[in-house]
């Protein structure tokens, strides 16, 4: 029998992504990809593939997952509550470290405790790709679709071997977003600039892989030929006001043209962070340039590839020496 992980709860939402599919906008395909890239990177880095692999994006917890036919290596990147059944026992686990399910057993996702994202890294996960991505656009199954219960992934068999630890993860942030000026920038009021940039505002109930509707003060039009354009280019990042003032960020399966104005779009470095808030949360923004884009584009950059370097390689039995040596000096 072939190895697989099968999916036995897809709990809030899960999709197969990978860092998305590039070059294919001018015929309206959209990028796709995952919401968190920097933590792809790391589940992936974890269980030993190419950081740019195929992993699973779940929202909000309640999936669950079994290996079938051999053992699976997985690990989980964000912030989770985590355990493994097997059989009538059921023990907890921890995210940012790999772990190898043996056949039957299942890990149990049950909550995110910050924000609504975690990456489910599976050691050679082998998925198709279409147009050169394996990534899903949910909403037309290009790529495939949300993973429904009983879905078999096929993946390679873990070896024995040590696991591996992220030894300093991401903490999370409340700093502003930070956005660059829109095409249609100008078709906003001075006041409408002020109060995009000086007030909070909360995500809505309607997020999804799309974008984010946010909730708060109306941003005023310059005027009534203001409040649509004929259509245009659109990417993740662009901030949307369509007549009612109410912003509309979009996000990874965002459609490639629309015609509400853009007042700014969010930075690649912070577009992560706002993308997997949850609804309820509070965003503030701030204003940069598009040098002061890219300059935060390669810190991140550097940051991550620092992060990763300093996994820690546990011993066989999966015991983190490092840790336990200085608690019982």
């Amino acid at each position: 029998m072939s190895t697989a992980l099968v999916v036995a709860a897809p709990g809030t939402a899960a999709s197969v992504q990978d860092r998305g599919r590039f070059g294919h906008r001018r015929i309206g395909v959209p990028w796709s990809g995952t919401l968190a890239p920097d933590l792809l990177a790391i589940a992936n880095r974890l269980v030993g593939n190419a950081d740019d692999a195929p992993g699973i994006e779940c929202f909000s917890g309640g999936q669950a997952f079994t290996a079938d036919g051999a053992a699976v290596r997985v690990a989980v990147a964000g912030p989770a509550e985590l355990s493994i059944e097997s059989g009538p026992l059921l023990r907890p686990a921890q995210p940012w470290r790999s772990l190898r399910l043996l056949p039957g057993e299942t890990l149990r996702i049950h909550a995110v405790r910050d924000g609504r994202v975690v990456i489910v890294g599976v050691a050679g996960l082998d998925v198709p790709r279409v147009l050169g991505s394996a990534s899903a656009h949910t909403r037309s199954g290009l790529g495939g679709g949300w993973l429904g219960a009983g879905k078999r992934i096929a993946c390679a068999p873990a070896e024995a071997r040590p696991e591996w630890r992220l030894d300093t993860p991401p903490a999370p942030s409340d700093a502003p977003i930070r956005v660059v000026a829109g095409p249609q920038a100008g078709h906003f009021t001075d006041a409408a600039w002020h109060t995009f940039l000086s007030t909070g505002y909360r995500v809505g109930q309607a997020a999804d892989r799309m974008g984010i509707r946010l909730e708060g003060p109306a941003l005023a039009h310059a005027g009534e030929a203001c409040r649509e354009i004929v259509s245009d280019a659109v990417i993740p990042g662009a901030i949307q006001v369509p007549g009612h003032g109410q912003p509309i960020v979009l996000l990874a399966d965002a459609q490639t043209a629309g015609g509400y104005p853009k007042i700014a779009c969010v930075i690649s470095a912070d577009l992560p962070r706002l993308a997997t808030r949850r609804p309820g949360d509070t965003v503030r923004f701030a204003r940069v340039t598009a040098a002061d884009g890219e300059r935060a584009a390669r810190q991140a950059a550097a940051e991550l590839d620092a992060r990763l370097g300093r996994l820690v390689r546990l011993t066989a039995e999966g015991i983190d020496l490092a840790a336990i040596y200085p608690e019982n000096g």
